[in-house]
């Protein structure tokens, strides 16, 4: 989630462009001449949209690597002028049809991506919504302890940003189509320092089953991946983030790290026809993270 800051200009761009400043530094030139060959033509003759690249650590740009892979036409979105440097790159590398500007948190601009892509493509055929916001300052401590106004602010961008953005795509899926979101395990059981945006990712899976009910008579689906811990911007911003990192990797049954990449494979399923009968689900892409309920004894005799 992108975090606030006191200053004059939009609270989330400044800590973005430290974040990116100190720890991500792609070689753009080549992602620029990288020349993207289809592995499959499961995604062809598809066109979609997806909402949250920040730069090429960014899970939803994993997820729009593996639907350009798979033949699809991809829209992109940037959230602000700054990150847009971040993002061109990316865009021209997979040949983005539509880009163009997007910030949940202003409606004009939202209608305004969703006006370019029907203008220029009639009809959409899936959604992808990987956008979140809460002030890192609230995650840390007791959840008890946050302000009604960064409540209200996580929830909209977290949570009511997908419904809004369902409202304009699902009349410009006349075919039908597929729509994702991005969540966490913290929907379900507290996590440490999580606090609000397990609130809010709870409201969010909630809202992924009632829209699933919504649409499906218009043969329009709607999940989530509940991604495990992914190093990225986003996740930098919860306190010990890298410990809950190294904690998931350690004790989950495949001792791996989850990546944008193997999230995207997974969410090139569910927004294929592969996935033609599955609404209304959570999926986990956490190397198994989330069935486990205490370590090894022996890992835990070695913590002891």
């Amino acid at each position: 989630m992108h975090t606030a800051s006191s200053s004059g200009e939009d609270p989330r761009i400044q800590n973005i462009t430290i974040k990116l400043d100190s720890r991500v530094k792609p070689d753009y030139e080549a992602l620029e001449n990288k020349e993207y060959k289809m592995t499959s033509n499961l995604m062809h003759g598809k066109k979609g949209l997806v909402v949250g690249v920040a730069n090429d650590h960014s899970i939803a740009w994993g997820i729009a690597e593996e639907l350009a892979n798979a033949g699809a036409q991809v829209a992109l979105s940037y959230q602000s002028d700054i990150l847009k440097k971040r993002v061109d790159p990316l865009a021209a590398s997979i040949k983005a049809d539509v880009y163009g500007p997007c910030d949940v948190e202003n409606l004009d601009t939202l209608k305004a991506m969703f006006a370019d892509i029907e203008k220029k493509w009639g009809t959409i055929d899936f959604l992808v919504h990987a956008v979140a916001y809460s002030d890192k300052n609230e995650l840390k401590g007791k959840y008890a302890d946050t302000t009604r106004e960064n409540f209200l602010r996580t929830m909209h961008v977290s949570c009511f940003s997908f419904t809004e953005m369902m409202q304009l795509a699902a009349p410009m899926m006349k075919n039908g189509g597929s729509a994702l979101t991005l969540s966490y395990m913290g929907a379900e059981r507290v996590i440490p320092n999580y606090n609000v945006m397990g609130v809010a990712k709870a409201a969010l899976e909630a809202s992924v089953r009632y829209m699933a009910a919504d649409f499906g008579r218009d043969g329009i689906r709607v999940n989530a991946i509940s991604a495990g811990p992914v190093r990225t911007l986003a996740g930098a911003g919860i306190s010990d983030a890298r410990f809950m990192f190294n904690h998931s990797v350690e004790n989950s049954p495949l001792r791996k790290p989850v990546t944008n990449t193997s999230v995207g494979k997974s969410a090139l399923y569910l927004l294929s026809d592969m996935a033609e009968s599955v609404t209304g689900e959570i999926h986990y892409v956490d190397s198994g993270y989330n069935i486990i309920g205490m370590p090894r004894s022996d890992d835990l005799k070695q913590q002891a």
